[in-house]
């Protein structure tokens, strides 16, 4: 399976590879998002919302599960981390075949209700400000939206 990387060495570069994500982003797209605590998953979503057009402050929504934002395209920002041992359907369809896009931090927990196609990035620290970002699409509308963003 192909797979995207970068390496940044700051913040601010983090968040330009979501807004250039963002920029071509579609209604019913999906981000599963892992990465360890403090690798940058919250500033990610923050560049993607910035991509967006979102003004409002993005957070994590470690304790609401799911926060909306509006802009070009709604963001549906999840944090299934404490929903480990799930037993019921929270209704996740709603928001990945819905009108926005959604993104799923710690997504590998909720592994059977996520789409069968979807955008997967890992981050992970390479030093105090440099982190390693890799795409790794699954399904043809993802592996272009990748060669887009490489190609720019």
């Amino acid at each position: 399976m192909k797979q995207y990387e970068w390496v940044t060495q700051s913040p601010e570069e983090t968040m330009n590879i979501a807004m250039q994500l963002a920029m071509r982003l579609q209604p019913q797209d999906v981000i599963a998002l892992e990465g360890d605590l403090g690798a940058g998953k919250t500033t990610f979503t923050k560049g993607l919302a910035k991509g967006l057009g979102i003004e409002r402050n993005v957070n994590s929504p470690t304790f609401t599960i799911i926060k909306e934002y509006r802009g070009r395209l709604p963001l549906y920002h999840m944090d299934v981390y404490r929903l480990e041992e799930m037993e019921e359907d929270l209704g996740f369809d709603e928001y990945f075949f819905g009108d926005g896009v959604t993104v799923v931090e710690w997504a590998h927990l909720i592994q059977s209700y996520l789409p069968k196609q979807l955008l997967k990035v890992r981050i992970h620290h390479e030093g105090e400000q440099q982190r390693k970002i890799i795409f790794q699409p699954i399904g043809e509308r993802y592996e272009q939206l990748c060669k887009e963003i490489v190609e720019k």
